[in-house]
């Protein structure tokens, strides 16, 4: 007897098996399992994923779309001005009010874990106070990393530093910094020094804002790798966007991302928003304003997909879809071939949980029974689609459920089921 059997599950590479759960725990994940179980799902051929992972959000902002007015321009630039104004008129009850709102949504899409940075740039702290109460009221069905960001720099903002590390002290758990958003580059590749020594004292992961920006000689992820290397960090470092690697020499980046890769530094860049900011000083050729993704992905190195926003200050849109993510990184970054698409689906799930370092992740016997139904027959589907999440596993537990839609396009366009066989497309 178990808690909960699904029957008839598709996984990522195309096998059709039955998973058992029991106390929270995946017990048994082959094909014809006859036990007995509290609660049966029959997945009917769909895909069974380990659950969405979105690396790189911003929580405290998210759901203030047009307080205390709209972002006209649509830079970055006024975002962040922008944010400045609404950070004295927001209460630490109205984060944590839409915190909590955007949490019931995404779990809703499937996601299970979000790494979200929170600003450290205020002397109340009342995002890093709200964010720390929403981790605690959501980690029954939402696994919730904070990181200590200061937006406005941690060296060009006075008070930043000591903010930072009252935010760390209080509980956060990462070490975030915005280098290109200091007075000068020096003093960029100086706070990364300053915050990668903290995050080595204390034994934690970084998570840096790194090279935001079109100008190709913003080269902080560069001082990144070497502080890694140095101070003994890899693999628990990340590079967040990384736009300017899109504007720089292809000599320098032919001998920037091997240092990328020796260092193990992972990569997340956010498809959607990197692409609506990017490139607004650009008439045409306009540039296309994400990183490489496919030549970092080639070299070994570790890339998640990130929604970073969600009608905020910086972008008006979103739905908590990482499904939606990973079908905007696929065209941006021209990956299309099945090999690629496939890719894209790891982009939002398994990479992501490795750059968080989530553990007990995946779909598998003695795992965490944590898992998403999609009405899709494999990722390239789900993507395709946007497939609906059928039913979404935590712990054991059905804590989200939505009717399949009646109709759908199969694989090969026409009305109907999708049989991959079919369509030649199976996995």
């Amino acid at each position: 007897m178990v808690d909960l059997l699904v029957k008839n599950a598709v996984l990522a590479d195309g096998s059709v098996v039955d998973i058992a759960c029991n106390g929270g725990v995946i017990v048994g994940v082959e094909p014809g399992i006859g036990t007995q179980a509290g609660q049966v799902i029959d997945a009917g051929e769909c895909l069974v994923s380990p659950p969405f992972v979105d690396p790189h959000f911003h929580m405290d902002a998210t759901l203030s779309l047009g307080r205390p007015r709209m972002n006209v321009s649509g830079t970055l630039l006024e975002g962040i001005a922008l944010w400045g104004e609404l950070k004295p008129l927001q209460t630490v009850d109205e984060i944590v009010e839409r915190a909590l709102k955007y949490c019931d949504l995404a779990v809703a899409q499937g996601l299970g874990a979000i790494r979200s940075h929170v600003d450290t740039c205020d002397d109340e702290l009342k995002g890093v106070q709200a964010l720390l109460e929403v981790r605690e009221k959501v980690k029954e069905y939402l696994d919730l990393q904070l990181v200590a960001f200061p937006q406005d720099g941690v060296f060009r903002d006075p008070t930043a530093m000591a903010n930072t590390i009252r935010a760390l002290d209080m509980g956060v758990d990462v070490v975030g910094g915005i280098p290109h958003f200091e007075r000068t580059m020096a003093d960029g590749a100086a706070s990364v020094t300053a915050l990668c020594e903290i995050a080595a004292e204390r034994g934690l992961m970084v998570d840096m804002h790194c090279d935001e920006s079109d100008d190709p000689m913003s080269r902080h992820i560069e001082t990144l790798a070497y502080e890694t290397q140095r101070l003994g960090l890899q693999g628990r470092v990340a590079g967040s966007h990384l736009t300017s690697m899109h504007s720089m020499d292809n000599y320098y980046v032919s001998k920037l991302i091997p240092l990328i890769a020796e260092a193990g530094v992972h990569a997340i860049p956010n498809p959607a928003i990197n692409i609506m900011l990017q490139g607004r000083h650009d008439t045409y050729p306009k540039r296309r304003g994400m990183t490489r993704v496919r030549e970092l992905r080639d070299a070994g190195i570790t890339v998640g997909f990130g929604q970073d926003c969600m009608m905020d200050p910086w972008y008006s849109l979103s739905r908590a879809d990482m499904l939606d993510v990973a079908w905007v990184g696929l065209h941006v970054g021209q990956l299309s071939s099945m090999a690629d698409m496939r890719w894209c689906f790891d982009a939002v799930t398994e990479n992501s949980a490795a750059i968080m370092g989530l553990q007990d992740y995946g779909i598998a016997k003695g795992k965490a029974a944590n898992f998403v139904v999609l009405h899709a027959r494999n990722p390239i589907e789900a993507i395709r689609l946007r497939a609906t999440r059928l039913y979404v596993v935590r712990q054991g537990q059905v804590i989200s459920e939505t009717p399949a839609p009646v109709a759908r396009l199969s694989l090969d366009g026409r009305p109907g089921s999708a049989d991959p066989k079919q369509a030649g497309m199976a996995g």
